[in-house]
């Protein structure tokens, strides 16, 4: 099958109490360039997201916005500082032996004592969370591929249309070129007939003149060769699979061969049916641009 670049997918996930939204869109792009937002406390598992998402996609510039929820309201538990409350003891002590005060430290006083209670985030169960993650990577990644799978089946078929449109071209300008030389023949007997009036026409030097011009017009190499690139993005269209790249290069040499036919021909019919290939042929390397 043929994928899109271009696609999107979210899902929502709740596991436990926990949830968690993944949302990924993405363009066209010549590599695989993925930027991942999630919650800072999530940021450990950015570069398994990283390989993961690698399954799904291969080429594009995506972008993955993941949230995350705890309803359980459990989120933060009070933390102890241990050796920050040995030293305020131990300061303690030392201020009540050198003024000969009373030492009455007791675990109110501590509380009082900046940083050895504070609250922080609760400790995070990785393998939890990543049970609970992945699923709505999944779910939101499948959405994604099934998105950039249906626009790539409206590219090959529009696609295919055109190359069949070329085609077709390409075989009209084949049927052509024959008859510009038999013209050109008729053209050079008739005005040297004009010229000679009743005297014989030598055959043989309208034939040579024939022939280098047959030959300096010449497009059989490149309608050959148009056709044969035709059929193989044909085929590749057909056959599916990561061809985006391949296809962009076809099309350049396609482009290449219509500029050569273009340069050649002194036919006005030909130079016509030329530009409509070459403006067809830039509307497929449009169309592949999007084409993973």
């Amino acid at each position: 099958m043929i994928k899109s670049m271009t696609g999107f997918g979210r899902y929502e996930y709740v596991d436990n109490g926990i949830r968690f939204n993944v949302e990924i869109k993405s363009v066209n792009h010549r590599y695989l360039e993925l930027n991942i937002k999630l919650p800072k406390k999530l940021n450990f598992f950015e570069p398994e997201i990283r390989n993961y998402i690698k399954k799904y996609a291969s080429r594009g510039k995506i972008d993955m916005f993941i949230t995350y929820e705890d309803m359980n309201g459990k989120t933060e538990e009070v933390g102890y500082n241990d050796e920050l409350a040995r030293q305020y003891i131990s300061r303690f002590k030392e201020i009540g032996e050198k003024y000969a005060i009373k030492n009455d430290v007791t675990t109110t006083t501590l509380l009082r004592c900046q940083d050895v209670f504070i609250m922080e985030d609760k400790k995070l169960d990785e393998e939890q969370l990543w049970n609970g993650l992945r699923p709505a990577i999944d779910g939101a990644a499948e959405k994604f591929v099934e998105t950039r799978i249906t626009e790539g089946g409206n590219l090959r078929e529009d696609l295919l249309s055109k190359l069949d449109s070329m085609n077709k071209m390409v075989e009209y300008i084949e049927s052509r070129a024959p008859e510009i030389v038999a013209e050109y023949r008729k053209k050079i007997e008739d005005k040297v007939s004009e010229l000679l009036e009743n005297a014989q026409i030598d055959q043989s030097r309208i034939a040579a003149e024939t022939v280098i011009f047959a030959d300096k017009i010449c497009v059989d190499e490149e309608t050959v060769r148009l056709k044969s690139h035709i059929s193989t993005m044909s085929d590749s269209l057909k056959n599916g699979g990561v061809v985006g790249r391949k296809l962009d290069f076809i099309a350049q040499e396609m482009n290449r061969e219509a500029n050569t036919i273009l340069s050649k021909t002194t036919d006005l019919d030909i130079t016509n049916h030329a530009i409509d290939l070459k403006t067809e042929i830039e509307k497929v390397r449009e169309q592949i641009q999007n084409i993973e």
